[in-house]
């Protein structure tokens, strides 16, 4: 309860919120202009990757992070577009994908968001209808947003270079044991692919809030701070749910959604590095629009954001699981010590 009133301080660039709010919401303004908001949600889906951004590193890692980072939203797009044919073939194939970003983002020590975006996007993409020839549309106008996020941060680097020279700092990194990382991969994986599948059995309409919601609390970095997470959220998105509704209530046009989106992340953006729950508060919302832009003028409003409370609580309980699995030292002995024994014996396989 204290955590949930408690404002940490941040060094975090005053840019970055009003960054992230231009890359997300140009796209969807020009979505509005041109009568085609369907386009423009792809494009500031991409936009996201401003996220990804490191304004205090040198000039060469920042762009190099980000365009790494869109081919990297392109792929996840691409990966659960593919594979969407089928639910539970993309359940089980999102799951692998999962493992596989979280080993990547961890063996390259990719500051928070880490792997959340990626797998989110790759979600969210294996729950779209199935249809081949729109599959280059769509990623072409993630890629767009992409693009426009990287022309902001390059601007954003070329003008702060100088005056925000790259501060000395010293970082302790704390080594994992051999097989670790892997079996975190291995639990997150699992989640993930759950996640969905229970989506699908329950028949949600969208049941790629279960896998996202989930994946959020699994970013706990401590077994404490996932059950703080996963209480968080659900409060946090009680409240949002709430603040949704009555933006939903008063914003009846597709432009003014538009401009409660852009305002929605930039409050996001700052409150995130200072209280998780009470961003929560605002990125509940925030999602929900962005998700449900299309739909959200002819669906009945009170039925879609219990849905969304519904399929959030459900996501967060699992990531608990995994959550505590994952800190759980026993578990973590048990599993390490058979991946050694499987290790041992390939090896010797291989001599034979």
């Amino acid at each position: 309860i204290k955590a949930f009133f408690e404002l940490k301080k941040s060094k975090r660039s005053r840019h970055i919120p009003f960054l992230a709010s231009f890359c997300v919401g140009i796209p969807l303004f020009y979505g509005w202009y041109f009568d085609a908001l369907a386009m423009g949600l792809q494009a500031s889906l991409g936009g996201l990757v401003i996220l990804y951004y490191q304004p205090n590193a040198p000039f060469r890692k920042r762009m190099v992070t980000m365009l790494v980072s869109s081919l990297g939203f392109v792929l996840s797009l691409g990966v659960g577009l593919g594979f969407s044919f089928n639910p539970y073939v993309s359940a089980v194939v999102l799951g692998f994908f999962a493992m596989g970003i979280h080993l990547t983002t961890t063996y390259f020590k990719i500051k928070p968001p880490g792997n959340f975006f990626f797998i989110m996007i790759a979600s969210m993409a294996s729950c779209q209808s199935y249809a081949v020839e729109l599959i280059p549309n769509k990623i072409g106008f993630l890629f767009l947003g992409t693009m426009l996020a990287c022309f902001l941060a390059l601007c954003h680097a070329l003008l702060w270079i100088k005056k925000s020279p790259t501060p000395e700092t010293f970082t302790t990194q704390v080594k994992k044991r051999k097989f670790v990382s892997l079996i975190d991969s291995v639990v997150i994986g699992i989640c993930i692919s759950i996640s969905l599948i229970v989506g699908h059995i329950l028949e949600m309409q969208n049941p790629y809030w279960i896998p996202i919601s989930c994946l959020a609390i699994l970013q706990g970095i401590s077994k404490q701070h996932v059950w703080e997470r996963m209480i968080h959220r659900i409060v946090g998105t009680f409240i949002g749910i709430g603040i949704c509704w009555l933006i939903l209530l008063v914003c009846t046009t597709p432009l003014s959604i538009c401009i409660s989106i852009f305002v929605l992340q930039y409050l996001v953006e700052v409150l995130i590095v200072k209280n998780y729950a009470l961003a929560i508060i605002f990125i509940t919302p925030m999602t929900i629009l962005l998700a449900e832009i299309g739909s959200s003028f002819t669906a009945n409003t009170e039925i879609m954001v219990s849905a969304r409370f519904l399929d959030i609580t459900i996501g967060s309980v699992i990531g608990f699981m995994g959550g505590w699995l994952i800190y759980n030292q026993r578990f973590k002995n048990e599993a390490t010590h058979h991946l050694r024994k499987v290790n041992i014996f390939i090896r010797k396989s291989r001599k034979h």
